[in-house]
């Protein structure tokens, strides 16, 4: 891989920092309102012991970032790259989350627009896991012009296998959309 899935990445907004050890207590305070992660695969992250797991897989990934908006300095939600396949040319965006305030506002079609911009540089595909019940997810994929190719259990990073659908977007399609 001669590119970094965890660069820093900004427009006029937001930043993606990467993710560090300190960054465990801003994060939580967003997470742990029970209402952003009803949709989700594992609906009990907003616990601190859980939450706890989820953080540690996205350190371990080396490819997470906290969402941070310039303005107020607040720490929005994290997401992260992961799974590059270099012999496809692929790799994955997700384990994004938000907290409330942010919902309906438009920062992730911004966050997703900075993450593609950037990671088409170097691959073809990315591919976004998003759990068969998080139909909020779901729509605003399809609203970056994602197509759904196929469902999958996947096993999260120290949790249960869950039923994710895969979503696409391809770079020729996405610098027609952008």
């Amino acid at each position: 891989m001669n590119f970094s899935i965890q660069p820093e990445l900004e427009n006029d907004k937001y930043q993606l920092i990467p993710l560090s050890q300190g960054d465990f207590e801003a994060l939580y305070e967003v997470a742990s309102d029970s209402k952003v992660w009803e949709q989700h695969p594992n609906k009990d992250r907003y616990k601190r012991e859980v939450f706890k797991n989820f953080f540690k897989g996205a350190m371990e990934s080396k490819g997470a970032f906290k969402i941070f908006e310039k303005s107020s300095g607040d720490v929005l939600g994290s997401t992260r790259f992961y799974d590059y396949d270099e012999s496809k040319n692929s790799i994955f965006i997700g384990y994004t989350f938000y907290g409330t305030k942010c919902w309906g506002k438009g920062i992730n079609p911004q966050i997703k627009k900075l993450m593609l911009d950037y990671i088409f540089q170097y691959v073809d595909t990315v591919h976004f896991h998003i759990g068969k019940e998080n139909l909020r997810s779901q729509t605003a994929l399809e609203r970056l012009g994602g197509k759904k190719i196929k469902e999958e259990e996947v096993a999260y990073f120290g949790e249960p296998t869950r039923t994710n659908f895969v979503y696409e977007i391809r770079k020729e399609n996405h610098f027609k959309v952008s």
